[in-house]
């Protein structure tokens, strides 16, 4: 219940009018984003890479509605890529091509993508396209297969959702050519016929993606990731969940998979103290650090997967 409550406050305008405007809210936030300027996102990159742990960094922002939108949000991309390469950091990229021009027309996001992904190949860092609702999948699948051709499989990957059903069968295809997915739950309310209503059934199809994910990777002998944490390898087992993490360090024990060629992902802000053991453990982490002025939706999904944060928000709310 909550959770839904707080998936339609993240789409609702007049919600976020409120909110982003609250001091508090903006403070709370900061637990889950690493600031609104690149500058500080990549202060917090170096205290994570301090600690032994790689970086993803995301410049928040979704759903851009006009061609000038989308273009502007490319050159940011490319200013995340020149920072990373000029500052050294063990960090790549992630996108959603909802900023780049997805929802307009195919060829806009087509092209922005490809000046992302030359650029990000001079530099030899990754690109991680992110998946976001149901009625992306198709279209992000499509674009992915046409740009892929004329580009390193090395450099550039997507992201599965484990509780839509049809992800088994993504996932086959898509290990048949090595693509670097970053497996996670999923965070968008989904109708039943679309995806697994019971989180039990969500976990358990996880483990499952995880086997075939780890199965493939030994088959293929898929390199590891870069020592400059540029390049991650695949897969990507992206989960806060100790029972997840059990399984798939326990399933790549079995099969010898090296913990050189998998890595955890976590979020920002979450976890930290089981982010560092893994570390400590000869585990890959990599951490998602999202920035920018366009917080607020992000910031709703985090509050959609623990809902105890609501009491927070509210007191602070009424003393106002």
């Amino acid at each position: 219940m909550m959770r839904s409550f707080f998936i339609c406050m993240s789409k609702a305008e007049w919600a976020k009018q409120l909110i982003m405007n609250l001091g508090f809210a903006k403070r709370m936030s900061r637990r889950f984003v690493a600031g609104e300027k690149l500058g500080e996102a990549i202060q917090a990159i170096k205290m994570l890479n301090a600690k032994g742990l790689f970086a993803t960094l995301d410049h928040l922002g979704e759903h851009t509605t006009n061609i000038e939108a989308a273009r502007k949000a490319t050159q940011d991309i490319l200013e995340i890529v020149d920072t990373i390469y000029q500052e050294g950091v063990q960090s790549n990229v992630s996108i959603k091509l909802s900023q780049i021009g997805f929802a307009l027309e195919e060829e806009i996001c087509a092209e922005n993508l490809r000046i992302i992904l030359e650029h990000a190949g001079k530099c030899d860092i990754f690109v991680r396209i992110d998946m976001e609702d149901s009625s992306t999948v198709d279209g992000t699948l499509k674009l992915y297969h046409k740009i892929s051709q004329y580009f390193s499989v090395n450099n550039l990957g997507l992201v599965i959702q484990s509780y839509l059903y049809r992800s088994e069968k993504d996932v086959m295809e898509l290990s048949q050519d090595d693509t670097h997915i970053r497996l996670c739950k999923g965070a968008y309310k989904e109708p039943a016929d679309i995806a697994f209503p019971k989180k039990s059934d969500v976990d358990s199809n996880y483990d499952h993606l995880v086997k075939i994910l780890m199965d493939s990777a030994l088959a293929h002998q898929t390199p590891a990731g870069s020592p400059d944490g540029h390049i991650p390898p695949t897969p990507a087992i992206a989960t806060h969940d100790e029972k997840r993490i059990a399984y798939a360090r326990a399933y790549a024990e079995k099969i010898n998979l090296s913990k050189e060629n998998f890595e955890f992902q976590m979020l920002y802000g979450i976890r930290r103290e089981l982010q560092e053991n893994l570390v400590q453990e000869g585990y890959k982490v990599r951490i998602y650090v999202p920035y920018g002025t366009q917080w607020y939706p992000y910031f709703m999904r985090r509050l959609a997967e623990r809902p105890a944060n609501l009491w927070f928000l509210m007191t602070n709310f009424f003393r106002k």
